[in-house]
């Protein structure tokens, strides 16, 4: 009965998803592609292993609060996965006399028509709640304050997700009556959720709405204060019986992901190196050289990875001066060379990091790294900065590509950074990483203002 409590389908939709994909897959392997195969055999060896590897990789746990980034990461886990299950089968299978070639494209095209279903459904139901107001979930906020606020506001802006704030409660110091009336406010009005601000109840009235909730089947949630432990994001495990939290660990610790990313940057760095630097170098050493004495590349230490420095490698675009390590560039700098100007206008003078990228001592995405007088500097008076050293730095990053980039001209510019930075770290994914490529692409043909 819960399924279809007050008209909401959405227990329907993880089924649905699991037969249609499992339609795909095995239609096209018994009639196109493994025709010579036992029917029941490859139906049962192919959907047992897709059912078991989508528990693995949670492929159909998307909620009405997931982002498009979530789909495509659980579409790259389980294309992995479904790549592992077809060999093995073909393997094992050897009398089938399967190609290589007629393996791919069954797995891509079973791909294709999985990805089209999962993408369809998520825009579908998307539309469907914004535009016709179905399927929607009606919450009350149990707290007057700047986070309760910001969350009501959240759902106003995004009619997509289905949410329907109907009221919010100022809950400092409740007497038992003040409960009672939520309570019975929270029934009359069909409320699914409950969103608490632990900031404003106590613990004796938060076990009271929790028993509340329970009793009457409503879903309850909590709204941390920013500045409370529990806003970050925990583990939850248990020593025995006893309930232990502790902070989740970052993505790119995750070897499979550390792994992912390194594989793309040897690759992009290849590429870039060998298509591009190879015949860019000798052209830009000579054009360098020419208008001012010195190195063609100039090097500086930085910090990386776990704080350790290395060089940092870019076409030089000033001229040699003792303060290269200390100055910062600025607006019109009289160091800038005149090809030094055209080489940091199109960071082009950044190219060079690569080879960075390539030996391991930075990444395609990640944050930028800082000389080592000013990360010093920063390091004392910049909350969190030091967090920025828990993954290789990048040529680009999550900052750049939002307007924090080149000069720090205030601590504002240097704030903005770290908390981009600090997003980036805690919220790593594949498709970000792409994401901020892209948008880096896009920024260099449209010019930036404070690429100088």
């Amino acid at each position: 009965m819960a399924l279809f409590q007050q008209h909401r389908y959405s227990g329907l939709i993880r089924p649905i998803s699991y037969i249609a994909d499992l339609a795909y897959i095995n239609t096209l392997g018994v009639f196109c592609f493994f025709n010579g195969a036992p029917s029941l055999n490859f139906f049962l060896s192919i959907s047992i292993g897709w059912t078991i590897t989508a528990l693995i990789s949670r492929f159909y746990e998307l909620y009405r609060f997931s982002f498009i980034t979530r789909v495509f990461n659980l579409l790259v886990s389980q294309l992995l996965f479904f790549i592992l299950i077809v060999f093995a089968y073909s393997g094992l299978h050897t009398s089938l006399n399967l190609t290589p070639i007629s393996i791919i494209k069954y797995i891509g095209l079973s791909f294709l028509f999985v990805s089209l279903s999962k993408y369809g459904m998520f825009f579908f139901l998307k539309r469907y709640r914004g535009n016709y107001k179905l399927n929607n979930r009606n919450t009350v906020i149990l707290g007057a304050n700047k986070q309760g606020a910001l969350l009501e506001r959240f759902f106003e802006s995004t009619p997509h997700l289905g949410f329907q704030n109907k009221k919010i409660f100022s809950v400092k110091n409740p007497s038992k009556q003040d409960l009672e009336s939520m309570f019975s406010y929270i029934l009359e009005n069909k409320i699914d959720e409950i969103y608490c601000s632990t900031s404003e109840l106590s613990n004796r009235d938060l076990l009271a709405i929790v028993n509340f909730a329970d009793n009457n089947l409503k879903v309850v949630k909590f709204i941390p204060e920013s500045t409370q432990v529990l806003s970050k994001k925990l583990k939850h495990d248990f020593y025995g019986v006893i309930p232990i939290l502790s902070f989740r660990s970052i993505a790119l610790n995750d070897p499979f992901n550390l792994l992912l990313k390194r594989v793309f940057d040897v690759t992009f760095s290849l590429m870039v190196i060998v298509f591009l630097l190879s015949w860019l170098t000798p052209i830009l050493a000579i054009i360098i050289r020419l208008e001012s004495k010195g190195p063609v590349f100039f090097t500086q230490q930085r910090n990386g990875y776990n704080y350790k420095s290395f060089k940092c490698f870019k076409f030089r675009s000033m001229v040699v001066n003792p303060v290269a390590d200390i100055k910062q560039v600025s607006r019109n700098d009289s160091r800038i060379t005149k090809v030094g100007k055209i080489l940091r206008k199109t960071s082009i003078d950044e190219i060079p990091q690569f080879f960075n990228v390539f030996l391991g001592d930075m990444s395609v995405v990640g944050p930028r790294p800082h000389m080592l007088s000013h990360t010093e500097i920063y390091a004392k008076s910049i909350n969190k900065f030091m967090v920025r050293h828990f993954v290789k730095p990048g040529i680009t990053g999550q900052a750049q590509v939002s307007g924090f980039r080149g000069e720090v001209e205030t601590e504002k510019d240097i704030i903005g950074r770290v908390k981009h930075d600090i997003f980036y770290i805690e919220n790593w994914s594949f498709f970000l990483d792409t994401k901020i490529i892209i948008q880096t692409i896009i920024n260099f043909l449209k010019g930036e203002e404070k690429a100088y």
